[in-house]
């Protein structure tokens, strides 16, 4: 039953039976050369009409969200399912048709020699409509130093074709749609979707969405737990696999349970072999550089940092969960009060990921400082400030990922802006878990002074996505940036996953995908703390996406402006 203070959930859906996944196999299979086979015009004839299709059911899709989530869709707490929805996949879909009428290989807007013989191309804005709608937003994607500025291998060697296993996510209901999309449009494998049991009220929107797809015999999406994803890891149809979730869920798939596991591990002789990719989490780390902020600067990144806690109630991979500050910052208690105060008045976000309470009670009793700020009740995780972890290698709130509403703080001695963005590359690079993501917040007078440090700090911060002064979900939903776990992770050692997706510029050697934006937005970043019009800017966003037009920008402004 659900709380009285959150609507009653959507109704589950019954396993899918071996049976009927034996036949989408088969029929996956026996059309995976077929889609190999298309030419550029079949592929796009079918991405427009998942385009249109995407449009029908985008208001129906974040309905069936807030339902599940314990949102009202009539205000700001609106706005993360509609971003993390239909506003990405739309993006996604909408940037592929254009991949693929460049021939797979698109050219971006510019290319510069990078630190170290890296490559790196710049990939947003790409327009001017792209300038218009983001201003000061800048993408780019760094290539692996010594590797070829290659794109798009499928379009160029071609394959064979494969029968994908795609694990969908719980959490962000546009991972397993946009997972698929990678698969067949990037790498040409056709693809069997297993729905997530926490969100798997989104499997029948996508399946109307993506109909066209699925009536191809290019897509399959089934439905089940645990033992559905067992029979399918295993099934001598299933030639890949690509899982959005858990380093635990990885390992069990491929090296086992228990001892069995590490037996397995020790031996180096996994129970799985087929191919993976994956992208399992992080701790991730926000450093704050020390400068001095006037009170609008203040007030500004307490809000945006605050949203990167409160969107999906922080159950997001990306979401901020470990501030790295100065003890030698002047402003850092003050900055702290302000974060304390957003805490105090926000909403309760309803804890509908498994395990939250008991991921969160953990927390609690290892951090006697833990500061109890937001409000609490029934199926409600109150957010949570934990400020003076100490910061140490194996220490519990830098190796575990807390997936609930907490946000931890740890001090650097260092006060020169320089010496601490040295002193936290290492820090975050060695002593925090994953190498997904992670941010730097720095001000504009300490970025012009200390540029050459700064630049040195995104080069060196071994994680897939680094962002300055934007929430690292900026870099999952540009499309034109990769998503994906820094390179090189050994499967007995995966730490945040293997493999990229998104990469709508089809890069076949990327390293990671840097984002800078602002130190103070205006409007405000739609996923800051109290924006009262997320919800508008979203829907506005998806049919911008859909067809865009300079004759939306002013719509979309007026909402933004209401935030």
């Amino acid at each position: 039953m659900a709380s009285p203070q959150f609507p009653e959930p959507p109704a589950g859906i019954e396993p899918s039976t071996e049976d009927a996944m034996d036949r989408a196999l088969q029929k996956l299979s026996a059309n995976k050369g077929r889609w190999v086979g298309l030419n550029l015009s079949e592929r796009i004839s079918l991405l427009e009409k998942l385009k249109d299709r995407t449009l029908e059911q985008a208001e129906r899709w974040v309905e069936l969200t807030c339902q599940a989530q314990g949102q009202s869709t009539q205000d700001g707490g609106a706005g993360g399912p509609w971003l993390g929805g239909p506003v990405t996949t739309m993006r996604n879909i909408s940037l592929l048709i254009d991949t693929l009428k460049s021939g797979g290989q698109p050219k971006p807007p510019r290319m510069e020699s990078g630190p170290g013989g890296r490559t790196i191309a710049h990939v947003y804005p790409q327009t001017l409509l792209d300038r218009i709608l983001m201003p000061g937003i800048l993408g780019e994607v760094w290539l692996q130093a010594g590797q070829p500025a290659t794109q798009g291998r499928f379009y160029r060697e071609g394959g064979e074709g494969a029968v994908a296993l795609v694990l969908g996510a719980g959490n962000v209901n546009s991972i397993g749609p946009m997972d698929v999309l990678y698969k067949l449009y990037a790498e040409g494998e056709v693809c069997i979707l297993k729905m997530n049991p926490v969100n798997e009220y989104i499997g029948p929107i996508i399946e109307k969405a993506f109909k066209p797809l699925i009536d191809e015999g290019f897509l399959a999406i089934v439905y089940g737990g645990a033992d559905v994803g067992r029979y399918l890891t295993s099934h001598p149809l299933v030639e890949t696999l690509h899982i959005t979730g858990s380093d635990q869920t990885h390992d069990a798939i491929i090296w086992g349970d228990g001892a069995e596991r590490e037996r397995n591990k020790s031996a180096g002789e996994p129970q799985c072999s087929k191919p993976i990719t994956s992208e399992l989490g992080c701790v991730t780390p926000v450093i704050i550089v020390p400068g001095h902020w006037s009170n609008k600067e203040l007030d500004y990144q307490a809000r945006q940092i605050a949203g990167q806690v409160f969107n999906n109630g922080s159950f997001n991979c990306n979401a901020a969960k470990v501030l790295v500050t100065s003890s030698k910052w002047a402003q850092r208690e003050e900055f702290l009060d302000r974060l304390r105060a957003i805490f105090k008045s926000a909403e309760p976000h309803k804890a509908y990921y498994p395990g939250a309470q008991q991921r969160y009670d953990a927390f609690m009793d290892q951090y006697p400082q833990a500061e109890v700020l937001g409000g609490d009740g029934e199926q409600v995780v109150p957010w949570t400030l934990i400020p003076n972890v100490p910061p140490e290698t194996g220490e519990y709130a830098l190796t575990h990922e807390a997936f609930c509403g907490l946000l931890c703080e740890t001090t650097l001695p260092e006060g020169d802006p320089a010496d601490f963005l040295r002193s936290s590359t290492t820090f975050c690079n060695e002593s925090v878990w994953g190498n997904l993501s992670c941010s730097i917040v720095i001000d504009p007078r300490q970025q012009k002074k200390y540029r050459h440090a700064l630049e040195e700090a995104v080069t060196g911060l071994r994680y897939g996505g680094v962002a300055v002064n934007v929430w690292p979900g900026m870099i999952y939903g540009l499309v034109t940036t990769t998503w994906g776990a820094y390179p090189d992770n050994p499967l007995d050692d995966i730490r945040s996953g293997k493999g990229v997706v998104h990469n709508s510029y089809l890069f076949d050697h990327p390293e990671k995908s840097v984002v800078r934006g602002p130190f103070v937005m205006s409007p405000p970043a739609v996923w800051a703390a109290g924006h009262r019009s997320a919800h508008q800017v979203g829907e506005k966003l998806t049919a911008f996406e859909h067809s865009k037009s300079i004759w939306k920008i002013p719509g979309l402004a007026i909402s933004a402006l209401k935030g």
